[in-house]
């Protein structure tokens, strides 16, 4: 199938870093050539130079902006679920540029599922925080944090662009000790597409955490919609013998 032969044929131009004809050079986070140019050098039409796009895109090679094009994937931020350092610290600790950008945050009732997560009933009020982040200046990850107001007493008063682990235990004494993970494959739609510059029903990795304090107290929860191409889970195991 041509679809396939192109995808494999910007593969290797992706891996030895030229941009097919122009001779650019090509890094992490490039913008390709428009879809035109790229079906006009490959003499096919742009429905079979996105069904190529799109296998790569599936792979974490490449990912698309909407209305700004195709670009080519830096290397995922290696995430260990057992490791309780905050995203900004992680970030740098891989050599990466780290930025949180406050959405919204206030006071809302909570839904079924999280009154679920939190173990409250639903309609509680709760602190809900609305934030994205970013890599290098791409927005990767938007997530939604659900606080119990009654343990974070004026936590709306903060900086929360800030890291709310830093938060916690600066002005709260309040430490993350344990954590229940939940994590599957999804998709950006919507709002949730839009805060990270997607296209509509783009592949997204689901992370759901809820999250406990040092006395085994339960805190808050957060829900988590990453770019898939933008974050690999990575963790160490050790079998007890």
């Amino acid at each position: 199938m041509q679809y396939l032969k192109i995808k494999d044929e910007i593969l290797l131009q992706i891996e030895a870093g030229s941009l097919f004809t122009s001779g650019q050079k090509l890094t992490s986070g490039q913008k390709l050539m428009s879809e035109r140019k790229l079906a006009e050098s490959f003499n096919t039409t742009r429905v079979t130079l996105r069904e190529a796009l799109s296998l790569l895109e599936s792979e974490g090679k490449v990912y698309r902006e909407n209305r700004r094009g195709w670009f080519i994937s830096p290397a995922p931020l290696r995430y260990d679920p057992t490791n309780t350092t905050n995203f900004h610290n992680l970030a740098l600790s891989q050599q990466r540029i780290p930025k949180t950008e406050l959405i919204n945050a206030g006071m809302v009732p909570a839904d079924k599922h999280i009154a679920q997560l939190l173990q409250i009933a639903p309609q509680t009020e709760v602190i809900r925080i609305h934030r994205v982040r970013y890599l290098d200046e791409r927005p990767v990850v938007l997530v939604t944090h659900y606080v119990l107001p009654d343990r974070l007493p004026h936590l709306l008063s903060h900086d929360l662009s800030a890291s709310l682990t830093d938060i916690y235990q600066q002005h709260y004494d309040i430490l993350y000790q344990q954590t229940h993970y939940r994590i599957r494959s999804s998709s950006l739609v919507a709002d949730t597409a839009a805060a990270l510059r997607a296209t509509s029903g783009c592949a997204a990795m689901y992370i759901e955490r809820v999250n406990y304090d040092q006395h085994g107290q339960l805190l808050d929860c957060d829900l988590e919609y990453w770019r898939h191409d933008a974050v690999i889970i990575e963790a160490r195991a050790i079998r007890q013998l």
